[in-house]
């Protein structure tokens, strides 16, 4: 175990006033990274609800952390271990405070918008019509309904991806994978029906847009 996390541990594990100097220096540490994680989630919250966030993630961390600590090991660092924690909690509610809200019905102006999400960019609006129904025909009929589920919720709705971890129950990884497969067939459909001929970045490997769903 390096010397950092055994002086974590002996403060953590310390009595009286020395205990209560590591709790708050740990609570002060996991603070800064909460802040850090809601601020790079690009959440739509703003403000002293983006605030509370953070320091309830950072409080409820604390907490799992020192009730964890028996189970630390020293197989990382004692602060890379205690980050895990508070990413989750900001994971957690972020998912939750989305949900508090009504969803927004979605519009045919939502769809209107898919076309640039798949890297074409018809110059015509009937152009753009036509691509709009033929996403929608491919939505219908190539996705299973968990894959239309997840892309109408994550690319349609824009459902932050918290959100839908939180209320699904899946993965982050098992939701983007869900994303880029639906996204995958879509393009295929689009590409074997002529939509993506003479697009720009409009190849049918189904690599556009794999970096984010």
């Amino acid at each position: 175990m390096d010397e950092a996390s055994r002086e974590w541990l002996a403060a953590l594990g310390a009595e009286g006033a020395a205990r209560e100097e590591g709790v708050a220096r740990l609570h002060d540490l996991l603070l800064r990274v909460a802040l850090h994680e809601v601020a790079r989630r690009g959440t739509a919250i703003t403000g002293p609800e983006l605030d509370d966030v953070a320091h309830q993630s950072a409080d409820d961390a604390t907490v799992a952390v020192l009730a964890k600590l028996p189970t630390f090991r020293g197989e990382s660092r004692f602060t890379t271990w205690a980050y895990r924690f508070v990413v989750l909690e900001v994971s957690s509610k972020l998912g939750r405070h989305y949900w508090r809200r009504p969803a927004a019905r979605l519009a045919d102006e939502d769809w209107e918008r898919l076309p640039d999400r798949f890297g074409v960019d018809p110059s015509a609006h009937s152009e753009r019509r036509e691509m709009v129904d033929a996403i929608r025909r491919a939505v219908d009929e190539v996705l299973t309904e968990h894959q239309r589920a997840l892309f109408v919720a994550i690319v349609l709705g824009g459902v932050p991806l918290d959100a839908l971890v939180a209320r699904t129950g899946s993965s982050r990884g098992a939701i983007y994978k869900g994303v880029f497969d639906a996204r995958r067939k879509i393009r295929a459909f689009l590409d074997a029906n002529g939509y993506l001929d003479d697009a720009p970045g409009a190849g049918s490997d189904g690599r556009e847009g794999a970096g984010r769903p």
